[in-house]
């Protein structure tokens, strides 16, 4: 950590409560948190205002396709047994948001911060960070974000020869290439239950081998590395081979997995692992994502699934048939105006699931599960989808600005 003097500048104090007064402008509108508009005012009248803020700070870097925001979470209450932490709870992942979260630090000890896939290297330039977990990487928002691979080699580039100690998943292909240009990396067999972005190898083009859940390349010898951290059941296995259980209040393998590797990122703080995921039960859940709640006195969970990699894992942990099953898709600036990702899910996972469909693109995803042989009702808003669906516990699962649509109706 850098000592405790004030790092910001007459400049960078103006740029900070600037970026307050208009975020806190953006709220009272009711423009949701403000935390984007006042990080860009705050940037644009100081632009090392991101670097400055990090000065002071142990910083960890989160960033994958999916489960970064909750790995972010469960890291942060980890560090807390160390000391005050700030972090970017709600998923504002890029500069401007993340410089608003960082403004409102006081006199925190670490940051926490999640990072868009596309903007990994430039944040790591600016908060030099201690520490940056990479967990996976797959196809998302194919229209705004770059095919897996470029970003795998834009991961590379940006992070060789980086003083960060890397947390990496062995267990993904793209993660790891990405990784070893890292002279400091600590593996983590975390699981990776979505293969189908990773069957040539990122490092000449070849077919990837995969037997079991080792993963080899046959023509350059790229191989999975051996993991010093596991994800093992309902264990975390650290590099010194004693188990430690996971009891979390989130659901599902894929947050087993994300508890391991912020096991192994909070041990790199000298936090022990009994002591990070004792903290991490405290989770319940994650800027909405897991909560049940009631509407139109029915009980719904609410999950939130963005690309064919988080429904693979969302399907995995809803409730057995017949359970019912609403799911909500749009295709605005957020989420990726192409959808055409919805034909690489596998929904005859929901064979026997009373399935309603809403949202934006309801027409796309029907025509989807028409194809898939699924049986569905298609209504223009949540509150029909209701009153329509059997009995029992509701789980609803949506993408981005779907997600956030369902949570304004719900009150949540």
């Amino acid at each position: 950590m850098a000592g405790n003097s004030d790092p910001l500048t007459p400049r960078a104090k103006l740029a900070v409560t600037a970026g307050k007064a208009v975020a806190a402008a953006s709220r009272a509108a009711g423009r949701g948190s403000g935390s984007v508009i006042g990080g860009r005012v705050a940037l644009k009248l100081d632009p090392d205002l991101l670097a400055r803020l990090a000065q002071n700070l142990d910083v960890v870097l989160v960033s994958a396709t999916n489960g970064k925001t909750t790995t972010t979470r469960l890291i942060a209450e980890a560090l807390r047994a160390a000391g005050p932490v700030v972090s970017n709870a709600l998923g504002a992942n890029m500069p401007a948001g993340i410089t608003s979260a960082l403004a409102g630090r006081s006199e925190a000890r670490y940051g926490v911060i999640e990072v868009d896939e596309k903007y990994l290297a430039g944040v790591a330039r600016d908060t030099d960070p201690k520490c940056i977990a990479l967990l996976n990487l797959s196809r998302d928002q194919l229209d705004r974000a770059a095919e897996t691979r470029m970003l795998a080699e834009n991961w590379r580039e940006g992070l060789a020869g980086s003083k960060a100690v890397v947390v990496a998943n062995a267990d993904d292909p793209l993660v790891v290439w990405a990784a070893s240009s890292s002279p400091n990396v600590i593996w983590v067999a975390a699981g990776q239950m979505w293969k189908d972005d990773a069957w040539s190898c990122p490092s000449c083009g070849g077919v990837m081998q995969r037997p079991g859940d080792d993963w080899f390349c046959g023509e350059c010898g790229f191989r999975r590395p051996t993991p010093s951290w596991a994800l093992s059941g309902d264990h975390v296995l650290d590099p010194h081979g004693s188990a430690w259980p996971i009891r979390l209040q989130l659901p599902g393998r894929a947050n087993k997995a994300n508890a391991a590797s912020s096991a192994a990122v909070a041990a790199v703080f000298g936090v022990p692992p009994q002591v990070a995921l004792e903290r991490m039960f405290a989770v319940q859940a994650v800027a909405g994502r897991y909560d049940v709640v009631q509407f139109q006195g029915r009980d719904l969970r609410l999950l939130l699934a963005k690309n064919p990699a988080g429904w693979l894992e969302t399907f995995s942990l809803i409730d057995p048939p017949p359970t019912p099953v609403i799911l909500s898709v749009n295709a605005r600036g957020a989420d990726g105006t192409d959808t055409s990702w919805l034909w690489d899910v596998d929904y005859t996972r929901l064979a026997g699931h009373p399935i309603c469909v809403v949202g934006d693109r309801r027409l796309d995803l029907a025509v989807r599960l028409e194809v898939a042989n699924q049986q569905f009702q298609v209504f223009d808003n949540l509150d029909q989808a209701v009153a329509a669906c059997p009995p029992g516990r509701i789980e609803v699962i949506a993408n981005y600005t779907a997600f956030q649509d369902l949570r304004r109706r719900v009150g949540n």
